[in-house]
């Protein structure tokens, strides 16, 4: 069974960035997209941004556009979250998964198709 990992969380300053990794073991990654989502205490857990399997197709959900950049090694069978100009609003646990691309990377962009979850990192951004 695949496992995720993700690192790269910690504390910023608004306007900062981050650069979280989803490292994959017990398996490969290469069949899959790759998910970033998150979630904020007492909201439900929200897509940030997937990245297909086969084109690197990316989706982002707009109030992260322009900001973050999703990207994946399969050489490394890790995925990455890049986060430019955090902002409060960003603060949130963060999680990635290995998503069945099905369907286009937008559609796909969902935990209904999330097969593995990794256990989250800490995002918190605050002066």
């Amino acid at each position: 069974q695949l496992q995720l990992v993700e690192s790269g969380g910690g504390l910023v300053q608004p306007g900062g960035s981050l650069r979280l990794s989803c490292a994959a073991s017990r398996g490969t990654l290469d069949p899959y997209g790759i998910g970033w989502f998150r979630q904020a205490p007492g909201k439900e857990r929200e897509a940030v941004s997937c990245i297909r399997s086969r084109d690197d197709s990316t989706y982002y959900v707009d109030s992260v556009k322009g900001r973050f950049t999703i990207s994946r090694d399969n050489a490394m069978n890790t995925g990455f979250l890049q986060m430019n100009g955090l902002k409060p609003e960003d603060t949130a646990i963060y999680y990635c998964a290995a998503i069945i691309p099905i369907t286009t990377v937008q559609a796909m962009c969902t935990t209904r198709f999330a097969r593995y979850w990794g256990q989250g990192t800490q995002v918190t951004v605050s002066s």
